[in-house]
């Protein structure tokens, strides 16, 4: 069980104590076999260290390291049950022996003993607040556990500690995954007829990409309540993303009929119109959402669109040039794909120029979306042969 997390996780600890061992033992047999097996295990040589570190044991059944580097070897070796009796022999020597309650929670938890392992796991957070590593194992013991409540705080915690870290990103998710599970099933138990219940089936069908029945849960939520603001809108979402743009067109207008002032709405039906070739609509309900949102790059690029459609090249320019000069948050695909109409009208215009430099710079943006891409291809291998050595 998550071998690639295991494999990290020894990559980033000391096991080899060998000047500790130096101290208490002055016989040179026994440091020379303890630096063997620490070598042998660095190096994933697994059967060679465990045998040198028996013999560590025979010779010296007092020095607690030897049975941690043990059971360091036992964990790799997918003998769990071995190396959690070898870690609690470390901590019986040696109280408070770094990382030995961290190991002997990870090989509780892989023995199916969630409770117990949250118990060891719990005091290995404690002895070291600042480990990420602690904290995200908590976590993942705590979702196995069922409290889905705790690890989510402490995932959260390991989160903040590392705030990068793939792994630590990938159970957060699931553990919010689970919250939100448990808490739409306490939600139904309350009432299985609420418009909410409907709400958030439709959203969870969206996005399990079953739109047919996302649409039918948004149809009972709209009977209980045609006038509940955004429900229309999601509505018009489900329809958006089937390409029945007659029907998103639709909802979006009777959801600015529920909230006049709902600029999304406004923004997605004008986009909508664009999309059906009706940019004279399109273009006084952007105007709107810009006199409202002046600095919404999204907006300028659809009006550039509409505008694009009108044949008001000048205007569109303008629209679009906003985009490319503003600042912000914006969806990559919006940004390259306002230097490529850039580049079209000013061509159209005899600005050859400028219509080079905004080709240029959408190859740029091209050429770093390809590569980014072929990273994450990469990255995702990567992570499966971690996972599945």
């Amino acid at each position: 069980m998550h071998r690639g997390l295991l494999a990290k996780l020894f990559t980033l600890t000391a096991v080899a104590i060998v000047g500790v061992a130096a101290k208490l033992y002055a016989q040179d047999d026994f440091q020379t076999r303890f630096q063997h097996g620490t070598d042998s295990l660095r190096t994933g040589q697994l059967d060679q260290a465990a045998a040198d570190f028996l013999k560590c044991i025979s010779s010296e059944p007092d020095f607690a390291q030897s049975y941690f580097n043990l059971g360091l070897v036992r964990l790799r070796q997918a003998r769990s049950d071995d190396a959690a009796g070898l870690f609690a022999k470390s901590l019986t020597l040696k109280p408070g022996l770094r990382g030995a309650t961290l190991f002997l929670g990870i090989a509780t938890y892989n023995l199916d003993k969630y409770p117990e392992a949250v118990t060891f796991l719990e005091r290995a957070a404690k002895e070291e607040p600042a480990n990420s590593d602690a904290l995200m194992w908590l976590g993942i013991a705590e979702l196995a556990a069922g409290d889905a409540d705790a690890a989510t705080l402490h995932l959260q915690q390991a989160s903040r500690l590392k705030p990068n870290d793939v792994d630590i990103l990938y159970h957060l998710g699931r553990a919010y995954m689970q919250l939100s599970k448990e808490t739409y099933e306490r939600m139904y138990q309350a009432n299985p007829q609420s418009v909410r219940v409907h709400q958030v089936l439709a959203q969870s069908f969206q996005e399990a990409d079953r739109l047919e029945d996302a649409v039918k849960e948004c149809q009972e939520a709209l009977k209980l309540k045609p006038a509940e603001p955004r429900l229309h809108q999601q509505l018009g979402d489900i329809y958006w993303k089937q390409n029945n743009l007659e029907q998103a067109e639709a909802e979006f207008t009777n959801e600015l009929q529920v909230d006049p002032q709902n600029y999304t709405a406004m923004y997605k039906l004008a986009a909508v119109g664009i999309d059906r070739s009706k940019p004279e609509t399109a273009v006084p309900l952007l105007n709107e959402v810009l006199r409202k949102r002046p600095e919404s790059r999204e907006a300028h690029y659809q009006l550039a669109r509409a505008e694009t459609q009108l044949g008001q090249n000048e205007a569109a320019i303008r629209d679009f040039s906003a985009v490319t000069n503003g600042t912000g948050p914006l969806d990559p695909e919006i940004l390259r794909q306002s230097y490529y109409q850039l580049a079209q009208l000013y061509r159209r215009s005899q600005r050859l120029e400028e219509s080079r430099n905004a080709l240029t710079a959408f190859a740029r943006l091209k050429q770093q979306e390809d590569a980014a891409q072929q990273q994450k291809l990469e990255d995702k291998l990567k992570r499966s042969t971690e996972s599945h050595p």
